[in-house]
């Protein structure tokens, strides 16, 4: 069908413009971790001008983000529904990000669709805009990724996504599958795993904090010491 063929060519990127813009981002990536003190000013500077950094939205209100739309850091966080890196990070990490950073408005959190793993995860992303607009994103995407297996990706069936919304409390399935099926559910998807192409997104889950990359499930350290960068330079 046409709009299957044009699901696939907008997630098509070709390799070569993904491993100059990863190579890109991975260099940058050094060049933020590395370096003495006496960088740091400048490390500053150069991140308040970074148009990664500007991809936040901080929309007040956004059902797909946490945390206050004005907080000094904000992370960006370009997931699949299927991918079990992403399920890793949302069961091991992220609640210890929500409770030593988001609770106290130091950190906001943004999600973006990437979904890459096939037709099935273009379904999820789109069910989870459908909770979204019933204010239940989050319990839908932790309720998946709480099901997912270490390794591999879950089968995600439509049948599969009505039964998460009925798990999270979603009452009004009607609205919700006509919001799966809503051309501006797709638009918004599309939107987001562009804005991950052009910037070299490849992988998942990839994050961006304050417009720094940090590729995969790192471990906590990690995004805890991103975050401290980060909020110093925002001070």
């Amino acid at each position: 069908m046409g709009g299957t063929s044009a699901k696939r060519k907008w997630l098509n990127v070709t390799a070569a413009v993904l491993v100059a813009v990863v190579a890109f981002l991975l260099g940058h990536l050094v060049t933020s971790q590395g370096g003495s003190n006496q960088a740091a000013p400048q490390q500053a500077e150069q991140q308040q001008e970074s148009p990664l950094a500007k991809l936040a939205r901080r929309t007040p209100g956004d059902p797909l983000a946490l945390g206050r739309h004005d907080a000094p850091v904000v992370m960006l966080n370009y997931g699949d529904y299927r991918c079990p890196f992403c399920a890793k990070f949302s069961q091991d990490i992220e609640p210890e990000l929500i409770k030593r950073y988001v609770d106290n408005g130091v950190l906001r959190l943004e999600w973006r669709d990437f979904p890459i793993f096939g037709e099935e995860s273009i379904e999820a992303a789109k069910a989870g805009r459908a909770a979204a607009a019933q204010g239940k994103f989050w319990e839908y995407l932790g309720a998946i990724y709480h099901d997912s297996p270490g390794r591999g990706h879950p089968p995600l069936p439509h049948d599969t996504l009505i039964d998460y919304a009925e798990q999270v409390g979603i009452t009004d399935i009607a609205r919700f599958e006509a919001d799966m099926n809503s051309p501006a559910t797709m638009s918004a998807i599309q939107a987001d795993a562009m804005e991950g192409s052009e910037i070299g997104v490849s992988s998942t889950p990839t994050f961006l904090v304050n417009g720094d990359p940090i590729l995969g499930a790192q471990p906590l350290d990690q995004f805890v010491q991103a975050i401290e960068q980060a909020k110093a330079a925002a001070e």
